[in-house]
């Protein structure tokens, strides 16, 4: 099979009209707030039983079609020494990696952030693809102020998606592309549509010039959202402000548009995505979701790191993943909840 081969058929298999992506790809001090705030320690051992307790969800395949797993995740196995990727892989959930290093200070620009990561990026992504990973994740950060992003930040951070992207391809795994605006602070829906209109136009201007196959990427992008201090929004406002923007800065090629969650409860971040694919119309990409704590939280607070709670834990998720299934056809209802 060519790369091209690959990056078509890992297409074909995450994208389709109903499932989305679980992202389980927390860092180690993401993980361990995590699990802090249920009072279960971090150690690796509670993380690959965590971890495995997600991916042996029995039908999570129905509603899920990728999940983005940390470094250490795809090293590991369950109890019947069997490799977490393949176990995700059985239920034709396509096994992904995160290979972002963090983020840090952006020199010469106050206020805004660079990820590490690209050093020996393609040699990572070679032995990762050799442990089942057929797509990988990326994200830049940007913070909303009144000076920022800069210039310099918008540029700096899509020319970081666009190497990691155009990487990517080379070898024959899909990128994802997560140039993320946060919701922390007090601006206004209009606010975060300018400046993710900014963002948006930068990174496909980026990934243009490096040559990256917008047909065999997924872009994983915020909904315009107000800033968690500002006033809220309705999720028909919400929807309207992020269709808008994407219309306008999105290529018609790309295939899936898999929001972030961002900061948002999990039924809020249903309830977002039912409105936008209420409004969609003729959008000619797929709406769909690429959430982490949206889909996880229930299913935390169910477990509790107690063995005794795997099944309610493993229910709980399965529950979040059937509605946002429902959300990604337009179909969901608060009173399902």
């Amino acid at each position: 099979m060519t790369t091209q081969d690959e990056l078509t058929q890992t297409i074909k298999d995450m994208v389709d009209d109903h499932r989305g992506i679980l992202a389980m790809d927390e860092s180690a001090p993401t993980i361990k707030k995590r699990f802090d705030s249920i009072g279960v320690e971090s150690t690796e051992e509670m993380r690959r039983v965590y971890r495995t307790l997600l991916l042996e969800t029995e039908d999570l395949g129905l509603y899920i079609s990728g999940a983005i797993l940390f470094e250490e995740t795809l090293n590991q196995k369950n109890n019947n020494n069997k490799a977490l990727a393949e176990i995700a892989w059985q239920q034709n959930i396509v096994p992904g990696i995160k290979v972002d290093k963090g983020t840090g200070p952006l020199p010469g620009a106050a206020g805004d952030l660079i990820t590490y990561g690209l050093d020996g990026l393609g040699k990572r992504l070679a032995e990762y693809k050799e442990l089942g990973a057929r797509f990988a994740k990326w994200r830049e950060v940007y913070p909303i102020s009144p000076s920022n992003p800069s210039q310099l930040g918008l540029h700096a951070n899509a020319e970081m998606l666009a190497r990691y992207a155009a990487v990517c391809q080379e070898l024959g795994i899909v990128p994802i592309v997560e140039p993320e605006v946060l919701m922390d602070g007090d601006h206004t829906i209009s606010r975060c549509a300018e400046v993710t209109e900014s963002v948006l136009q930068a990174v496909f201007d980026k990934l243009h010039l490096h040559g990256v196959q917008l047909e065999n990427m997924i872009l994983k992008p915020n909904m315009i959202l107000p800033g968690k201090d500002s006033q809220r929004a309705s999720p028909e406002q919400i929807a309207a402000a992020t269709l808008e923007v994407l219309k306008r800065h999105v290529p018609a090629a790309v295939p899936s548009i898999n929001f972030l969650s961002g900061g948002q409860g999990p039924e809020e971040a249903t309830e977002n995505l039912n409105a936008i694919n209420l409004l969609r119309g003729n959008s000619p990409w797929k709406l769909s979701l690429s959430y982490g704590r949206a889909l996880q939280q229930p299913v935390l607070q169910a477990w509790m790191g107690k063995q005794e709670n795997h099944d309610a834990a493993q229910q709980a998720l399965l529950k979040r993943a059937r509605l946002n299934s429902l959300a990604c056809c337009g179909e969901y209802s608060p009173s399902l909840e």
